[in-house]
C-alpha cells in the first residue's frame, strides 16, 4: 500500500504593530477600520499604565512589609487585556496569578487583588456581575475549573464561553492535559490561553518543550491553534476575535499561546537575576507593550507629552486609593470563618461559632460559660423539634 499522510496542520502567527512601529493595516484595520477604535485604544492604553503603576505600588507594599509575596504583571499586560476586550461580559475569565490588567478591565477591584495577597480571603470573593474565577496560584488548576464552568453553561442553554488563561510551564501540568481532553471530546467551548513568557519560574521554555511552539499542543486534542504576538495590543485582539468566534460559533475548544515576557522576577519572593540574562531582559524591553502602543498612539496624534502627565497623577492617585481601601478593610470576626462556610449552618457548627469551642461539648456542656449554655439549649430544643417534625 502507498504511504498517506496521515495528518498535516499549520499554526499561523498574528503580529499587527511590531517593537519598531510597523503597523499592519490589512490586518489591524481591514477596509480603514480599525479593530479597536481610537477611544477604546486610549483606554486601552491608560489600562496597562494604570496596572504598571500598580505592579510598582505592590512591590513596595510587599518590601515594607505590608504583604506578602506578590507576582508582577509587567510586560504581560496586553495578553489577559486583549482577552477582556474582547470576551462578553457573561463570558466566564479563568485566570492563575498575572492577569491583573484584564481583571481590573472587567471591574474586579484593585483592592480585591490587593488583599489577596495580603492574605485577606476577602479578596477572593469576586464580584458576580463581573464573572472571574478568585486567582488561582496552583500551577493548572484554574483549566479543569474553565471546562466545568462551561459545560454547566451549556446544560443550562446559556451560550456562554470560558476563557482560562495559564504560562508556558503549566502546560506541562497533568491538569492542562485532562482540561484539554475533556474540552476537546465533550465539545466544550473553552478558549485556552499560554501566556509564554520564556520562563516557568527558573526553567527556560527550551527545557520545558522541545516543539517550536506551546500552540501545537493543542494540535493532539483536534483543536485549532494560534500563535500572536502578546506584546502587542492588536495582535492579542484580533487572535481572541478569531478564538471567541471560533468557540461561540462551533461550540468547541481552541488554543491561542501569546508570546510575552516577564519582565520582572517570578515573585517577589524570587531573583531572576540568578538565572537569566540581562541582555534577553534588555532585548524584551524594547518590546515593551506599553511603550510599543504609546509611541503608535503617538505617531496618530492620540496621545501627547500633557495627556501622559495627567495620566501618571490620576493612576497614582487611583492606586492610592486602592491600597487605603485594602489596609482600611474592617478586620474580619472569628465567626466570618463559619458564616461564609455555609449557606445555612449545621446546628453542631452554630454551637462551636458562639462558643469557639470545639471539645466536650456534646458530653459536657456544664464547660460552657452561661450564656454559652443557654444557646446551647435553645439549638438542642430546636434540632429536637425539627426532628420530631
Amino acid at each position: 500500500m502507498p504511504i498517506t499522510t496521515a495528518y498535516e496542520a499549520k499554526i499561523e502567527r498574528i503580529s499587527i504593530l511590531d517593537e519598531k512601529g510597523n503597523f499592519d493595516e490589512k490586518l489591524g484595520a481591514p477596509g480603514g477600520k480599525s479593530i479597536i477604535p481610537d477611544a477604546d485604544l486610549v483606554r486601552l492604553y491608560e489600562a496597562m499604565v494604570s496596572c504598571r503603576q500598580l505592579d510598582e505600588v505592590a512591590f513596595r507594599l510587599q518590601r515594607s512589609g505590608r504583604m506578602g509575596t506578590y507576582p508582577q504583571n509587567m510586560g504581560q499586560e496586553a495578553t489577559s487585556l486583549g482577552a477582556a476586550y474582547v470576551l462578553r461580559q457573561d463570558d466566564w475569565m479563568v485566570t492563575c496569578y498575572r492577569e491583573n490588567c484584564g481583571l481590573f478591565w472587567r471591574g474586579v477591584p484593585k483592592e480585591g487583588i490587593l488583599l489577596h495577597w495580603m492574605g485577606d480571603e476577602r479578596g477572593n470573593a469576586m464580584p458576580k456581575p463581573h464573572n472571574v474565577t478568585p486567582i488561582y496560584v496552583p500551577l493548572g488548576t484554574q483549566m479543569l475549573h474553565a471546562a466545568g464552568l462551561t459545560m454547566a453553561a451549556r446544560y443550562k442553554g446559556e451560550d456562554r464561553i470560558a476563557c482560562t488563561f495559564f504560562g508556558d510551564g503549566a502546560s506541562s501540568e497533568g491538569d492542562f492535559h485532562e482540561a484539554c481532553n475533556f474540552a476537546a471530546n465533550l465539545k466544550i467551548p473553552v478558549v485556552f490561553v499560554c501566556q509564554n513568557n520564556f520562563w516557568a519560574i527558573s526553567t527556560p521554555s527550551k527545557i520545558n518543550s522541545a516543539a517550536p511552539t506551546f500552540a501545537q499542543r493543542g494540535l493532539s486534542y483536534g483543536m485549532p491553534c494560534m500563535q500572536c504576538d502578546g506584546n502587542d495590543i492588536f495582535a492579542t485582539v484580533y487572535t481572541m476575535q478569531k478564538a471567541v468566534a471560533h468557540a461561540r460559533s462551533t461550540g468547541t475548544p481552541c488554543f491561542v499561546e501569546m508570546v510575552t515576557y516577564r519582565l520582572g522576577d517570578h515573585t517577589t519572593a524570587d531573583d531572576a537575576k540568578r538565572y537569566r540574562d540581562q541582555d534577553e531582559v534588555d532585548a524584551w524591553k524594547a518590546r515593551d507593550p506599553i511603550i510599543r502602543l504609546r509611541n503608535h498612539m503617538v505617531a496618530r496624534k492620540l496621545w501627547d507629552d500633557a495627556k501622559e502627565a495627567a495620566l501618571k497623577e490620576r493612576v497614582e492617585r487611583d492606586n492610592a486609593e486602592a491600597v487605603a481601601r485594602a489596609e482600611g478593610i474592617v478586620a474580619p470576626v472569628k465567626s466570618d470563618f463559619f458564616d461564609a462556610m455555609y449557606a445555612e449552618i449545621p446546628q453542631d457548627l452554630a454551637v462551636q461559632r458562639d462558643t469557639m469551642q470545639t471539645h466536650s461539648l456534646g458530653q459536657d456542656p456544664s464547660q460552657l460559660p452561661p450564656e454559652a449554655q443557654q444557646r446551647a439549649a435553645e439549638l438542642a430544643a430546636e434540632a429536637a423539634a425539627a426532628a420530631h417534625h
